[in-house]
């Protein structure tokens, strides 16, 4: 897949620092097998409480142990409510050749001093070679978003047959954005693998619904100006469009937001439907790579490559800076076995670090966090 360092801040006060580290190391730190350094600005980690502070814990503690980053440096401020010592805690064990730590006020020059932990971590992710390893290694993330009124019938499809032949293989898919399985439910529940499994989707679900209610929010807010401009009439429509993505494999595992995946095979993870938010949460499941199918498009992209697959063609002509791969020839003669056949060796190509997205290119990589609670 990818070997980066990433720079991650425990708190928002510190996102320049953050980032101008990140500059001064791209400067500095080249080696044939290093794939640059990175950092993910975010606002919080302070002024939280409870589960939302958790929730923060928990994304940013997963990205220190994601697979593509061969080395983490963790920036503390100091004084913040997800302070260090605490966030370590979250982290649990670590390779302290991997990870280093600084706390911003306890330094005099953090350029400096940061400069040196970043060479440190470079030292250590560059002492790995790539090596051949098999597809039942691969855990894909799978998203879609801008969604239009061929999403249901060529890109998300698509993705489905992607996931069933990955799965095949002995790999991993993760399907999220629950707000969008609402009216669609039934087609992953009649797919679950045993009884617990059945339970813990229906529990995915109402317990969305439920977060919905909580806030005085009306359930069924969907489809977006968007999404309807694009052709899509009912959430329904949405929803059915949406689960295609999971292909006809069995659910193998139910996660919560900020947890690791577990199980070979589908995974329903929750999260979300926002973009950003629900792509970060995939990622920071484990997922190497996320795909995104869209119809209206979106530059973003998270902190892995972010795959975009337009649902038409005239997108894909339009918008080359985004879109890596066009599900529009499905509707131009172009038959389902032969586009999961290119569509898998792109992916392939993608994971060997043969291909980069758009989103690697023009670096677009960023994250967002889940946000449920009071600011103080």
């Amino acid at each position: 897949m990818r070997n980066e360092i990433w720079i991650i801040n425990t708190v928002g006060c510190i996102n320049k620092v953050s980032e101008n580290l990140a500059k001064m190391g791209n400067k500095l730190l080249h080696a044939s097998n290093f794939d640059g350094v990175h950092y993910y600005s975010h606002p919080y980690g302070c002024s939280q409480l409870g589960d939302d502070l958790e929730y923060t814990q928990r994304i940013l503690a997963d990205l220190v142990h994601h697979p593509n980053a061969g080395g983490v440096l963790v920036l503390g401020l100091g004084c913040e409510n997800n302070y260090i010592d605490l966030f370590k805690e979250a982290i649990g064990p670590y390779n302290p050749k991997r990870v280093k730590f600084m706390s911003v006020q306890s330094v005099e020059d953090e350029m400096e001093i940061g400069m040196g932990l970043l060479t440190e971590v470079f030292d250590y992710a560059t002492s790995f070679q790539r090596e051949n390893v098999p597809v039942s290694e691969l855990k894909i993330g799978l998203k879609c978003g801008g969604s239009d009124g061929l999403s249901g019938i060529t890109a998300n499809p698509l993705l489905g047959s992607f996931s069933d032949r990955l799965i095949g293989y002995g790999g991993s898919t993760v399907l999220t954005e629950v707000p969008e399985m609402f009216g669609a439910e039934t087609v992953l529940m009649e797919r679950a693998k045993d009884e617990e499994t059945f339970q813990d989707i229906v529990h995915l679900i109402n317990d969305f619904k439920h977060y919905f209610i909580k806030y005085d929010q009306p359930v069924y807010e969907n489809p977006s100006p968007g999404n309807k401009e694009g052709g899509i009439t009912t959430l329904e429509e949405k929803s059915l469009g949406c689960v295609q993505k999971g292909g006809a494999s069995p659910v193998q595992d139910v996660i919560e937001y900020g947890s690791r995946i577990q199980s070979n095979g589908l995974t329903l993870l929750q999260g979300p439907g926002n973009d950003l938010v629900s792509v970060t949460a995939l990622a920071a499941s484990g997922c190497q790579i996320v795909i995104f199918t869209t119809g209206r498009g979106t530059p973003f992209g998270g902190p892995t490559p972010t795959v975009k697959v337009s649902t038409n063609t005239p997108l894909y002509t339009k918008k080359k800076n985004w879109i890596d791969f066009n599900a529009g020839k499905l509707v131009e003669n172009v038959g389902m076995d032969q586009m999961t056949d290119e569509f898998f060796e792109y992916m392939i190509d993608v994971a060997s670090g043969n291909t980069e997205t758009n989103n690697e290119i023009y670096g677009f990589k960023e994250i967002a966090i889940f946000k449920d609670g009071v600011t103080m």
